[in-house]
């Protein structure tokens, strides 16, 4: 890729929401927004240009059983990039992806290592399953591991009592989300339901995934604390189908899957009105499909999100959250082109025109 030609990419690019330029030019892989001198290979892209989207909340390496092989993980990675998916951060995989880092035509990866959660309870194959005592050495370990995140479980069903209920107690996190942070790591937790979440968050937690317990007394809480959600909408539809397969042997849990459900649009929205930072994600991998990025904005949309910021939570805005950059000078020509605006309709996210990655046209 290091000889490709120039590439221009005229008509909008949105480099913020309301920064808005007539065109770029990709040289050497890079943004540069001065014209070339003497360059006569260009080959010209047209349309409305966007960062590449991100998903924060994606597993690559992961299927239903825990990890796949690299084939497997591979064509994970691609259905991302079709989709416009540039950027991923992993929030949890058993499988070791850092062979992707070697490849040019793959979105890039941040990890947060294997998910750690409590013992026989989560998904079987796909986490390390410790006791709390064990919790800080973990953390530390993955956070090595990772690319600055750490993913715990936060809450998940407890057969005995018959319904969702918390995986740690309060001193273990706090003590493991300390280490983390000595270590320069960040660190998010599956949640939900309600009654993990208060002590996550006055422990230090700085993302929960889904979210879905979070009630109007707990909303200032994250709002204060400037705790992100990443509420994983498309995942969260499935909730009735789980919660009938899980009916007849655990019917509380059932109900509250339910009632979960119901709620989560508001859930969501009141959560953006309180300003919560909210970025997409579409917990892809394990049961649930990749390449649906462009389904998860449309659905904070629904939520009742405006659509410039539901864009912003995979574009300009999870790029910045995430360390990341977007289309300043210089920085590595990743991006999505569309045949009309994204911020007057986020459906056309579905639609890619080109995508470009590392400056090279993939689609």
């Amino acid at each position: 890729m290091s000889d490709q030609a120039v590439l221009h990419v005229k008509g909008r690019v949105l480099v913020g929401p309301e920064d808005v330029r007539d065109e770029l030019w990709v040289v050497g892989g890079r943004v540069s927004y001065d014209r070339p001198a003497g360059v006569r290979d260009i080959r010209t892209v047209e349309g409305w240009a966007l960062p590449g989207l991100v998903d924060a909340h994606c597993h690559v390496g992961l299927g239903p059983h825990g990890p796949v092989d690299a084939a497997t993980a591979e064509k994970q990675a691609l259905t991302d990039r079709e989709a416009g998916t540039l950027l991923i951060r992993d929030a949890g995989s058993p499988s070791d992806t850092r062979w992707v880092d070697d490849r040019e035509d793959l979105p890039k990866i941040i990890r947060a290592g294997r998910h750690i959660a409590r013992t026989r309870r989560y998904i079987r194959n796909f986490a390390h399953e410790i006791e709390p005592e064990d919790l800080v050495a973990y953390v530390a370990q993955e956070a090595r591991r990772g690319d600055g995140w750490v993913k715990l479980v936060g809450d998940w069903i407890d057969r005995d009592l018959g319904d969702l209920a918390p995986s740690w107690p309060r001193d273990a996190v706090e003590a493991a989300i300390a280490e983390a942070h000595r270590l320069g790591a960040r660190v998010t937790a599956h949640c939900f339901a309600e009654n993990s979440l208060q002590d996550l968050v006055e422990a230090g937690i700085d993302c929960v995934e889904h979210a879905t317990g979070l009630t109007d007394d707990l909303i200032p809480l994250f709002a204060e604390r400037g705790v992100a959600i990443v509420p994983t909408l498309v995942n969260i539809a499935t909730f009735p189908q789980l919660a009938a397969g899980g009916e007849s042997k655990f019917p509380q849990w059932s109900a509250h899957m339910r009632r979960l459900h119901e709620r989560r649009y508001d859930t969501v929205r009141s959560a953006y009105d309180a300003g919560i930072p909210v970025y997409v994600g579409t917990d892809a991998g394990g049961s649930l499909a990749h390449g649906l990025v462009a389904g998860e904005v449309a659905e904070l949309v629904t939520a009742g999100i405006p659509p410039v910021d539901a864009l912003a939570a995979t574009s300009w805005a999870a790029r910045a959250w995430l360390g990341r950059p977007g289309l300043e000078e210089g920085a590595p020509a990743d991006l999505v082109v569309y045949e009309s605006d994204p911020r007057a309709d986020v459906r056309v996210l579905a639609s890619p025109r080109r995508v470009v990655l590392n400056g090279q046209v993939v689609e």
